[in-house]
């Protein structure tokens, strides 16, 4: 495993789809999956996934800046983005930084055990 190619495949699916359908992220996600989203604790597929689809904005688009990762136990990969978020709209883009924990599944995929968002306020 290359956690460099896993890291760079799950960010391009991850913001891709997050930005065309929020809905569709539910697979990435099991039950034990955690989300701290900025310093709310959501655990579970379906609270994740309820939680991202009902954020105040319909459109946005994420410009990734930085993606750092590292091998972690148990075959995972810990991935550290940074970025920018523009909402449709708006005329400044909001800076990010999110982590996620990403954990190997019995069929050779990987899906995300911990993820924590917040927005870097300047």
């Amino acid at each position: 495993m290359d956690p460099d190619a896993v890291a760079k495949a799950f960010v391009d699916h991850y913001y891709s789809t997050f930005d065309a359908n929020r809905a569709g992220l539910g697979n990435l996600y099991q039950e034990g999956s955690m989300l701290t989203f900025e310093g709310q604790k959501i655990q579970g597929s379906q609270s994740i996934v309820a939680k991202l689809t009902s954020l105040p904005f319909q459109q946005c688009k994420h410009n990734i800046t930085t993606v750092d990762c590292q091998p972690s136990g148990a075959g995972g990969v810990l991935v550290f983005v940074s970025g920018t978020l523009q909402l449709a709209g708006e005329q400044h883009a909001l800076k990010f930084s999110q982590m996620f924990h990403l954990m190997p599944t019995p069929q050779g995929s990987f899906y995300v055990l911990n993820d924590i968002f917040r927005l870097n306020y300047a």
